[in-house]
C-alpha cells in the first residue's frame, strides 16, 4: 500500500505491521471497528449483538453476530494477526448453535444489544426497517440452513482457507477477509479486503442468493399483501398519471408498500408509500456514500424554513446518523388496508407528491450543479 503526496507527485509505502506491535486488540478494537462499520465487509450487514453468550448449555462467545438482507445470520469471528487452527471448529458451532433461533429470539437478542451499547431503541421497527419491510409478520429471518460465517484476519492458516473452501463448495457461506495495519508516520491505515471468496464471485452468488430469496413467500401473510399492494398501486398510479404526475409514467405496479420515482439527482428519489395504517411522501437521499448524502440533507436543512412554508406544513427531516441514507418525510394516518379509504388516500398522495415536487426539485437540482462544479463527486443524472 502507498501514500500518495500530490504535491511532489511521488507515492511512498506504508509500512506493513502487526496488530500485536501496535497494540491493537482483537475486542477492544478491531471487534468496535466492524461493529461501527459493518459495511466495511461489502455489503449491508446489521450487527444484532457482540459478544454474545447465551446459547444453550454452554458460556462459549462468538464476536459478532448479524443480520444480512436476506435474513440470515451472520457469525463474524475476529483474529487479527493469525487465524490459528481452532477458529473453524469455533465458528461452525456458533452457526449451529445460531441455526435453532426464532424471530422471536432473534428480536430479543438485538432489543438487549440496543439497549446495553445503542442506548435504546426498538428491535422489531428497526429490524423492519433494515429489511424494508412493512411490519414483522412479513420478515423471514434465519431461515433453513442459510447460516453464514465470515472469518477475519491478518494471516490465514493453509488448512483454514482450505477448508473455507471445501465449505464453500458444499452451500455452506463462508467468507475470509484479510485485515493488514500499515502505519505513516503516527497515522494508522487499515486495509480490509475479502480474499475467499474474489469479490466478483461473490457479487455474483449474492445475485443469485438474492434472486433465489425473492422466489420465496411466506404464503401466509405475504401472498395477500403482495396482492393488496399491487391492487392498490394498480389504481393508484392511473390517478397520479391522470394528474399530471409524470414522473410516474413509466412506473409499473408492485408488491411493495412504496414506490420510488427520480428527482434529476443521482441517488436521490420521491418515495410514495402505502401501509396498513398510513400514507407517506418522502425524499430519499440514498447515494452510495454516506458523506454524500448526509452533504445533501444538510444543504437542504439549511433551507428548512423557506421549504416547509413552500411545501405548506412541517415535515419529519430524519438525518438518520448511524445509517448511510437520509429522508425527509411528509405522512397521514389512514386504515390503509381498508379498499374504501382508497380514493382519499389516493387523493391525498396525488395532492402532496405534487407539494413534494414543486418544493424540492429545484434545491435538488441546484445542489447536483454545486456537487459537480465544486468537484465533490461525478454526478450521474
Amino acid at each position: 500500500m502507498f501514500r500518495v503526496n500530490r504535491a511532489e507527485n511521488t507515492i511512498r509505502r506504508l509500512e506493513e505491521r502487526r496488530f500485536s506491535e501496535l497494540g491493537i486488540r482483537e475486542r477492544e478494537h478491531l471487534q468496535e471497528w466492524l461493529a461501527g462499520m459493518p459495511d466495511a465487509l461489502g455489503e449491508e450487514l446489521l450487527i444484532i449483538q457482540k459478544e454474545f453468550d447465551q446459547f444453550d448449555e454452554t458460556r462459549e462467545r462468538l464476536d459478532l453476530l448479524a443480520l444480512d438482507k436476506a435474513g440470515n445470520l451472520v457469525v463474524i469471528e475476529n483474529k487479527l494477526d493469525d487465524s490459528g487452527r481452532d477458529v473453524l471448529w469455533q465458528a461452525v458451532k456458533y452457526a449451529a448453535y445460531c441455526s435453532s433461533f426464532s424471530k422471536a429470539q432473534i428480536v430479543d437478542i438485538y432489543q438487549s444489544y440496543l439497549d446495553r451499547y445503542a442506548g435504546g431503541g426498538n428491535a422489531a421497527a428497526l429490524l423492519c426497517e433494515f429489511m424494508d419491510a412493512e411490519d414483522l409478520a412479513e420478515l423471514e429471518l434465519n431461515h433453513g440452513s442459510g447460516q453464514r460465517i465470515i472469518f477475519i484476519a491478518a494471516k490465514f492458516r493453509r488448512e483454514v482457507t482450505a477448508t473455507v473452501l471445501w465449505m464453500r463448495s458444499h452451500k455452506i457461506d463462508a467468507r475470509c477477509f484479510r485485515i493488514l495495519p500499515y502505519t505513516h508516520g503516527d497515522e494508522l491505515f487499515v486495509d480490509l479486503q475479502q480474499i475467499i471468496p474474489t469479490p466478483e464471485a461473490a457479487q455474483f452468488m449474492i445475485g443469485m442468493a438474492t434472486k433465489e430469496i425473492e422466489e420465496k413467500t411466506v404464503k401466509a401473510v405475504q401472498a395477500p399483501r403482495h396482492s393488496l399492494r399491487r391492487e392498490f398501486w394498480t389504481q393508484a398510479l392511473e390517478k397520479l398519471r391522470a394528474a399530471g404526475l409524470s414522473r410516474y409514467a413509466t412506473i409499473s405496479p408492485s408488491q411493495d408498500h412504496w414506490l420510488n420515482s427520480g428527482t434529476g439527482m443521482s441517488g436521490t428519489t420521491f418515495t410514495l408509500i402505502f401501509s396498513k395504517s398510513e400514507a407517506r411522501v418522502e425524499v430519499g437521499i440514498t447515494r452510495g456514500e454516506r458523506d454524500e448524502n448526509k452533504w445533501v440533507f444538510d444543504r437542504l436543512h439549511e433551507q428548512r424554513s423557506e421549504l416547509e412554508a413552500r411545501f405548506g406544513a412541517s415535515l419529519e427531516w430524519l438525518r438518520l446518523d448511524d445509517k448511510k441514507a437520509a429522508r425527509i418525510v411528509f405522512s397521514q394516518p389512514f386504515e390503509g388496508y381498508d379498499r374504501e379509504n382508497w380514493p382519499e388516500m389516493t387523493a391525498w398522495m396525488i395532492d402532496h407528491m405534487r407539494r413534494l415536487q414543486d418544493t424540492f426539485t429545484e434545491p435538488l437540482a441546484a445542489l447536483n450543479r454545486q456537487m459537480k462544479a465544486d468537484g465533490i463527486v461525478t454526478i450521474d443524472e
